[in-house]
């Protein structure tokens, strides 16, 4: 059988082999509820502007429900040389209604069908993923209160830096995934423009109604340029980037936590439920869930640059390479939804494993930078003042003591006017005291974080 997007200019059948290569419906087939709703949505309208009867519009949007269903439930069987999402509807509905399901084609191609197609599958997964980061950001802030007091260590260069509240480190995570849920409500206004109506390239002559359409199938604005409509993957670039900045973040959880998980570290036991043994050493409890969250990271930013190198340099207008642009994003949505799904429950049942952090909580001088301030309120420059204490640090490690644990003339060396009050600032409960500004670590500046958290993801009574 020729395909049915052939039209009589074509000499020959197409060669079996193209079909193979060319199909799509392998996996456009995800496709098939917008397209239904898309097809309805432009009866309706081409019977509004008495394009199509009332009789023939009512006839195909009965048959259209009808045969949506039918696909999804796998009883119409997909094949190759229908090619795609589209024309198995379109075969469908002429099988039935003849001529009458001909005419749903008029004024419109493939090229503004599948992009309207496809911004409404985006849309409504945009809508998905951000429920589940909303789940995350739950999970964390949930952990904040029970871990308030809990003090940890901060890293920077992978070096012990200075002490955090545990809940501070929770929020962080917030924080970013607040901005993945930013750029994901802003992308989405992007994709949520009407391109059904440009037609293949030019337009129509046909008095169509675009923001007819464009209202019925949900859409803000209706896009204003039909060459532009054809050629424009600009949605789909957005989507994979956001896609891709939200599994850096998972991924950048996930390697903390499996660090933070080994017996070196030894702060979180995750919980074993989403952990797998090992074939031959009967001891393990690997940390495979988020190990896999942050492998699967390089798939999304993988589909990202198969994206950007598919729209280089094409031309105006549409070209079949485009219809390589789904089954990039269609993986780095299955596969970020999956790692959320998955991430939600390890951060709420994950257990700080608080004695073992407290053992050691006080190595690493984590009070260095608090005693360097408080030199500094008393007059010393800062320059001279972190000499003077980088000097302190290394006559302690020496001695193998804590800062606090050095005799006052030691710190008298540095200023004679010092008294025992210095030891107020001293040890990590003391520093976390210490912190005054906005966004810091300082309990208050959390405690006020962690209402509003509670509030703005609706955790209060």
């Amino acid at each position: 059988m020729s395909s049915p997007s052939r039209s009589g200019a074509f000499a020959e059948q197409v060669d079996r082999r193209l079909e193979k290569f060319s199909e799509s419906i392998s996996f456009d087939h995800r496709l098939v509820i917008q397209d239904i709703n898309g097809s309805i949505a432009h009866a309706k309208m081409l019977a509004t502007q008495r394009i199509l009867t009332d009789e023939e519009a009512a006839a195909i949007c009965r048959e259209l429900e009808i045969i949506g269903g039918q696909i999804q439930n796998g009883e119409i069987p997909l094949r190759a040389e229908l090619e795609d999402i589209h024309m198995h509807v379109e075969k469908a509905l002429i099988d039935r209604l003849g001529d009458v399901g001909r005419k749903l084609h008029t004024a419109r191609s493939r090229n503004d069908q599948i992009s309207t197609d496809f911004r409404l599958w985006i849309r409504d997964s945009i809508d998905r993923v951000d429920l589940l980061l909303l789940e995350l950001q739950k999970a964390f802030v949930q952990r904040c209160t029970p871990d308030l007091h809990v003090i940890i260590p901060a890293y920077t260069h992978t070096q012990r830096a200075q002490p955090v509240l545990a809940a501070h480190y929770w929020l962080a995570y917030c924080e970013k995934l607040e901005r993945d849920r930013e750029r994901l409500r802003d992308c989405r206004h992007r994709v949520n423009r009407s391109p059904l109506g440009g037609a293949a390239v030019a337009g129509t002559s046909l008095n169509i109604d675009r923001y007819a359409t464009a209202r019925m199938l949900g859409f803000e604005e209706v896009m204003a340029n039909s060459l532009d409509i054809s050629s424009d993957r600009d949605f789909v670039l957005e989507t994979a980037f956001c896609l891709t900045t939200i599994m850096l973040h998972l991924s950048t959880w996930a390697e903390e936590w499996i660090l933070w998980s080994t017996t070196e570290f030894d702060f979180i036991e995750l919980p074993h439920a989403f952990c797998t043994g090992s074939s031959i050493m009967p001891q393990k409890v690997n940390p495979d869930t988020i190990e896999l969250i942050r492998g699967k990271s390089a798939r999304v930013v993988g589909n990202l640059q198969q994206a950007i190198v598919l729209l280089k340099g094409l031309p105006l207008a549409y070209n079949r390479d485009l219809q390589e642009d789904k089954q990039p994003l269609f993986d780095s949505f299955e596969t970020v939804e999956a790692c959320l799904e998955l991430a939600i429950p390890v951060v709420a049942q994950s257990k700080l494993k608080i004695d073992s952090i407290a053992t050691r909580l006080e190595d690493g001088y984590l009070d260095a930078t608090t005693l360097m301030e408080y030199l500094m309120k008393r007059g010393l420059p800062q320059r001279q003042a972190h000499h003077a204490v980088g000097s302190l640090v290394r006559a302690a490690m020496q001695q193998k003591l804590q800062l606090r644990q050095l005799p006052l003339s030691a710190f008298q060396e540095l200023d004679p006017t010092l008294d025992s009050s210095v030891f107020d600032i001293l040890g990590t409960a003391n520093a976390i005291q210490s912190f005054q500004s906005y966004g810091s670590t300082a309990p208050n500046q959390v405690q006020q974080q962690i209402d509003e958290w509670k509030k703005s993801l609706g955790l209060t009574s």
